[in-house]
């Protein structure tokens, strides 16, 4: 094995249950991604990384490779996510399956479910290789706890392997609470102290992603009114029918199982109700700014068309902005972007840049001044029980970290 740590790192890191939660008010939202931060420090302190300082009012594990060069080249920071998304996430067992042929169907540990080529055709692509999936019962935690793994060992191999690999400044980050969309609002950018910086966050190999959707969350509430159905006639108000009316006043074209590219959304994630009080909640998704905009205006008015019809307030729209296009600050200096674009092509990785239908830490990074593009970690099938990734992806994204930091130590300040 290349890398002969990052397999057992990664397998005893997606073992530990860091899975986030949206409904917290904590930071971290769970103790957990805490305790898994305890754990990182530990091992980043038996590695040899300096300044390891834990972030109580971010939750952010931080560390330091001193620059090994004495030429004055930007100083780089590679950050990865420490929770998993809202999937079942106790007692993950993670299975290994060497030298994969291409083409068998996969068997999800005694369960029921299984990976099949025919319907996820990106296992045609890892013929011979050496898979880590789940069982079938929890999600893996590839998301990101490859990016974790692959960090970790980039540390281990620059100081403790190849001592005399010349590079800058390197600042190492791993934070909490991507996956429900806080995590990076308290990044303290002055702290981290670097140029520039990557989230090692994406998908399959050559992911190199730098255009985020915009993004927006609506809560709707409905108000009814509840009579008895045998003398509701002109007099009540069904909060359940006001929903499915606001519903079906959005354009039906415009969901996210049917979209793509660029192509934004309405996602209907959540619906609560009874006759007398309903809410859902939406996300709301677009790359373009006006349209994310428009978007937005869009569901306003069919809340004030339904409450003028209704002759009262009974449609409540909560809007709340997420996080932005990240492109509107990585255009501004492509020279990061071009910087890991080489770097792939020079290990004979085929750069894959595409519009990410989602976010990233770095979406919110990059507006805080810190430009920070999205690299691939490996995972394929995020979010639940189809979750694996191949570890020869995971060693290309160590080599590709690797060989950043090797053409950014060629160009001085």
């Amino acid at each position: 094995m290349k890398y002969e740590k990052l397999l057992p790192r990664f397998l005893d890191y997606v073992r530990v249950n860091t899975r986030s939660d949206e409904n917290s008010t904590t930071t971290p939202s769970t103790h957990t991604q805490v305790e898994f931060a305890q754990k990182l420090a530990k091992e980043l302190e038996a590695i040899g990384v300096q300044d390891i300082h834990y972030i109580e009012s971010n939750g952010y594990l931080i560390g330091t490779i001193p620059a090994t060069t004495a030429k004055n080249v930007r100083k780089i920071g590679f950050l990865a996510h420490m929770d998993t998304a809202d999937f079942n996430a106790e007692g993950i067992n993670p299975q290994i399956l060497e030298n994969y042929d291409g083409k068998s169907v996969i068997q999800l540990g005694e369960t029921e479910f299984t990976l099949d080529p025919a319907e996820f055709p990106n296992l045609k692509n890892y013929a011979g290789q050496t898979l880590i999936h789940t069982d079938g019962t929890t999600l893996l935690g590839s998301d990101d706890k490859s990016g974790v793994a692959e960090i970790m060992t980039l540390a281990d191999y620059l100081i403790n392997i190849k001592p005399d690999f010349e590079h800058g400044e390197i600042r190492i980050g791993f934070g909490p609470d991507e996956e429900i969309g806080v995590g990076a609002d308290k990044f303290d950018v002055p702290d981290f102290n670097v140029d520039f910086a990557y989230t090692v966050d994406g998908g399959p190999l050559g992911e190199l992603e730098y255009e985020t959707f915009s993004a927006a969350g609506a809560t709707i509430e409905f108000q009814g009114k509840n009579v008895h159905p045998g003398t509701a006639k002109n007099t009540m108000v069904n909060a359940i029918q006001l929903a499915i009316d606001f519903h079906n006043a959005l354009p039906e074209a415009e969901r996210a199982e049917l979209t793509e590219g660029r192509e934004g959304f309405y996602h209907l994630q959540k619906f609560d109700g009874t006759v007398e009080n309903a809410t859902t909640s939406y996300l709301i998704r677009d790359h373009d700014d006006q349209i994310f905009t428009d978007r937005k205006a869009f569901m306003q008015q069919i809340a004030d068309k339904m409450n003028a019809e209704l002759g009262s307030e009974r449609v409540k729209l909560i809007l709340k902005d997420q996080y932005y296009n990240m492109a509107q600050i990585i255009q501004k200096d492509m020279s990061i972007i071009e910087l890991a674009k080489e770097a792939m092509e020079n290990l004979g990785i085929t750069p894959k840049i595409e519009p990410v239908r989602g976010g990233t830490d770095g979406s919110k990074i990059s507006f805080m001044g810190l430009p920070t593009p999205n690299l691939f970690a490996g995972g394929e099938n995020m979010h639940g029980r189809y979750e694996f990734v191949s570890l020869q992806s995971m060693e290309k994204a160590v080599d590709t970290l690797l060989e950043i930091l090797k053409l950014n130590n060629k160009v001085e300040k």
